[in-house]
């Protein structure tokens, strides 16, 4: 059977795994991305079963390390030579400041720069589908978010809310940019808010966990807050709309800088100086 094929990063959790889940239940063969293999593991089998089918794979990938984001493309461009869909999912928000194995600040790295580096990894095997779709997870943390291009890894003044509000306003940038150098081809990428949902997000991440735990009473589900990449992900409604942003099904505006041509180009060189890489 000539099934479509979705790669999802984040999967053995929340919304990630929402996605995965239902992508799979549509027929989809499902990589799953993810960076604990245990929780991963756990999350194939009960895919698996819950869909009926074996036509799901587990690749693990630590995001925050560009060796194994590059090693992880690999493995699946070999086995997997066509990709209709790329959900970029995994996001992280850290409370203290840590560096990267690539000495990078490790929300703007797993946040965006896992985003920019497989996202143009896989792109010959987004290109070979006759419609491919890239989802990228973002946030309406980036109306307050700004991008600090002197100093991008918040060395002079960090804060784990800064950082994560920079780079969610660079999913959208990234975004934009991507879909303007994928005009006239097959290929759409739009950036989402899936609104405030309880997950494990930020579980990891001292008093900003501890708030996201709190207010999870009055957050929506990941379910609920996987509708609308799913709905871009596979939806007729939107097979040609590219470079675009939503929540709840709606078209939304970023801000005025993710239309800015000279950002849009600044970020793109930006992000490939910092993975090393000619995209």
């Amino acid at each position: 059977m000539n099934r479509k094929t979705a790669v999802v990063t984040g999967a053995n959790a929340g919304m990630g795994r929402v996605c995965a889940l239902e992508l799979a239940k549509q027929r989809y063969e499902v990589v799953l991305v993810c960076r604990n293999r245990q929780k991963g593991e756990a999350a194939l089998h009960d895919i698996r079963r819950k869909a009926g089918h074996e036509s799901v794979h587990l690749v693990q990938c630590d995001l925050s390390s560009q060796a194994d984001v590059r090693r992880a493309a690999d493995e699946i461009k070999a086995q997997f030579p066509r990709i209709d869909v790329l959900i970029n999912n995994a996001g992280a928000i850290n409370n203290e400041r840590n560096e990267t194995v690539d000495g990078l600040e490790m929300t703007w790295a797993v946040n965006h720069l896992a985003y920019f580096l497989l996202t143009n990894l896989l792109l010959y095997n987004l290109k070979a589908a006759p419609a491919a779709r890239v989802v990228n997870l973002s946030s309406q943390a980036q109306t307050v978010g700004k991008i600090h291009w002197n100093d991008v890894g918040l060395q002079r003044d960090y804060s784990g809310i800064k950082a994560y509000c920079q780079s969610k306003l660079a999913n959208i940038l990234f975004t934009n940019e991507l879909a303007n150098r994928l005009t006239g081809s097959a290929v759409t990428v739009n950036a989402v808010h899936p609104g405030a949902v309880r997950s494990e997000f930020g579980s990891g991440a001292g008093w900003i966990g501890a708030t996201f735990k709190a207010f999870g009473i009055f957050m929506r589900s990941s379910e609920k807050g996987a509708e609308t990449t799913l709905w871009l992900a596979t939806s007729p409604e939107v097979n040609s709309l590219t470079g675009r942003y939503f929540s709840d099904k709606k078209q939304i505006a970023p801000q005025a800088i993710a239309h800015d041509a000279a950002a849009l180009e600044r970020l793109w060189e930006l992000s490939n100086a910092q993975t090393q890489s000619s995209f």
